[in-house]
């Protein structure tokens, strides 16, 4: 019986012309070249000349003043002051110059800091280091906006609350920390005006970065370059805690398990071992708090969990596969050092965090993407429980031993409580700094380590009332923001920032709002969500076009086709024609 072969099918006449057609149009692409007119190219030229002599002439008279200051202070003081003295005015005047490429240097600095701060000697002044290339950067950018005339605000729909909130804490300021001054309640306050300065520093002093971010991420390249170095900087600084990690586990660094009584238990800022500051190093006593990079082990503990979310970002939502695999590396890291670090609040936080960013931001039912990050995951993973087993097993007790002695919840409804007696005696708050752990030095605070209470004890009623007005309308209007956008990969990367803004905004846990990193990381990320549409509305104008161009060289080579054809054809007939009968 004969078996009837299905026959092979032929590509139409159509399909050849398409084939032929993009094989034309992108042959063209690779042979065009772009021809630069030789007057552009000299202006250009010129340009580059005068903006490397600009730069040089605002270096070099800072420079100088740098370097006498540095010496000066190198003898007077301490060599590592002079460095800091000599490097102080240089960045000053060049972030004031140059405010964007200061912007993306704090960015890149900040979670360095710890470590560059204590390399130096971990004086007060460097630990504000990093505000001296913040500030004159908000500075530049704001003036770049007044001059190119264009609005500094990121948002309309934010200012009513934020003015709000501003109202009430310069009112406590003056009305509260002012009578204090005057009339000073505790016999070790030395400036309580001072402590309520530095106080609203710390509380409102960061809120700016939401403009500035949103002025400097301008396109989806930059974009793509934000979150691709907070994933290198993550795998840096995880690399880095490795290291102190493996130098204590080896002898190399003491740590504090060779103490006695409280000094088994408490951070050492003398047990400083590699990288960061101040930890505690007691395995014996199953007590391990390392601070990473950072000054101390909870600053580290929320880079961690901020890091989560970021990393995230761009293991799931990068447009290049390399810079996915590269995510994947740093949520690695992450993970790694959650665990390591004897973080609880970490060790908790992170895997949850990554499930509810599966789960929220809908990656769950991308198999595609999401099956082979999984899987690198549980190797990961798998691969790190089998290295430190024993490892693992201590911090998860030591997390459960934590929770069952004094749970979350009932931790914070105490605080609450105990806020709530003593508010009733002045509504407008005890003053701003009173509950802010790096103002001590001005005054005497009190430890609350919880952040809606902490903002009650600082501002009182309406303070609380008016920071929850605002964070509120930011996650309403973040939300509407990111959800407006249409591009696939940007709508991931603002899916997985406005978990991050609603998980901060209204968490109580700890006051990470207060310190390193996420004092910084919050109001970055709101700052992108609202820049998102933008960039959304020019990637697709800019598609667009590329659209339209394709469609142009189409048409165009559609018509050489069709002339080429009927070339053929007039020839053919002449030759029937000219053949003899």
């Amino acid at each position: 019986m004969a078996v009837a072969r299905k026959a092979k099918a032929r590509p139409t006449k159509a399909k050849k012309r398409n084939t032929k057609t993009k094989k034309k149009r992108n042959q063209k692409r690779k042979n065009t070249k772009v021809k630069v007119d030789p007057k552009e190219l000299k202006k250009r030229q010129r340009e580059q000349a005068k903006a490397r002599q600009a730069f040089i002439q605002s270096l070099t008279p800072s420079l100088i003043v740098g370097v006498i200051l540095g010496v000066i202070a190198a003898v007077a003081v301490d060599p590592k002051m002079g460095v800091v003295a000599g490097a102080a005015i240089p960045v000053l005047s060049l972030s004031l110059k140059y405010p964007r490429q200061a912007f993306w240097g704090f960015l890149m600095y900040l979670p360095l800091s710890g470590t560059v701060t204590y390399a130096l000697g971990g004086s007060v002044v460097l630990q504000l280091a990093k505000d001296g290339i913040y500030l004159p950067a908000l500075i530049g950018i704001w003036r770049s906006c007044r001059q190119m005339r264009i609005p500094f605000w990121a948002s309309n729909a934010l200012k009513p609350t934020l003015l709000i909130l501003l109202t009430c804490s310069v009112m406590t300021l003056l009305s509260v920390n002012g009578m204090q001054q005057l009339k000073k309640p505790f016999p070790d306050d030395k400036s309580p005006l001072a402590l309520g300065i530095l106080g609203f520093k710390v509380f409102m002093g960061y809120i700016p970065i939401i403009f500035c971010t949103y002025h400097l991420i301008r396109s989806k390249k930059e974009l793509l370059f934000a979150t691709r170095i907070t994933s290198v900087l993550a795998i840096v600084c995880c690399a880095l805690a490795y290291v102190q990690y493996y130098f204590l586990l080896t002898g190399r660094c003491a740590g504090t398990d060779h103490l006695e009584g409280s000094g088994l238990f408490k951070a050492s800022i003398d047990a400083r071992c590699f990288v960061g500051g101040s930890l505690v190093w007691s395995p014996s006593q199953n007590m391990v708090r390392l601070p990473g990079t950072f000054v101390a082990p909870w600053q580290w503990a929320w880079f961690l969990i901020s890091n989560a979310f970021f990393t995230y970002t761009t293991a799931f939502n990068d447009p290049s596969p390399l810079w996915r695999l590269i995510g994947l590396g740093a949520m690695g890291g992450i993970f790694m050092n959650a665990v390591i670090s004897g973080q609880r609040i970490a060790l908790a936080l992170v895997p949850v965090v990554t499930v509810i960013l599966l789960v929220l931001t809908g990656q769950v039912t991308n198999l595609k993407r999401f099956l082979p990050i999984a899987l690198g995951l549980v190797l990961l993973l798998g691969g790190a429980a089998v290295l430190f087993p024993d490892v693992l097993q201590e911090r998860i007790d030591s997390f459960t031993s934590r929770w069952a002695a004094s749970p979350a919840d009932e931790f914070i409804g105490e605080q609450f409580g105990f806020v709530l007696k003593k508010a009733q005696n002045n509504p407008f708050g005890a003053g701003l700094g009173r509950a802010t752990n790096s103002a001590r030095v001005f005054g005497r605070t009190t430890l609350i380590e919880t952040w809606f209470p902490k903002v009650m004890w600082e501002v009182g009623f309406p303070g609380i009332a008016a920071f929850l007005a605002f964070v509120t309308v930011i996650t309403i209007t973040t939300f509407k923001a990111y959800r407006s956008v249409k591009e696939k990969n940007l709508r991931g990367i603002g899916a997985s920032y406005w978990v991050f803004v609603l998980f901060i905004s209204y968490q109580t846990y700890y006051y990470p709002l207060d310190v390193d990193p996420v004092a910084v990381y919050y109001w970055y990320a709101v700052g992108v969500l609202l820049r998102l549409p933008e960039i959304d509305r020019a990637d697709r104008k800019q598609r667009l076009l590329e659209a339209e161009d394709d469609s142009e060289d189409l048409e165009a080579d559609l018509t050489d086709d069709l002339e080429e054809s009927a070339n053929n054809g007039n020839s053919r007939r002449g030759a029937a024609k000219a053949a003899p009968g």
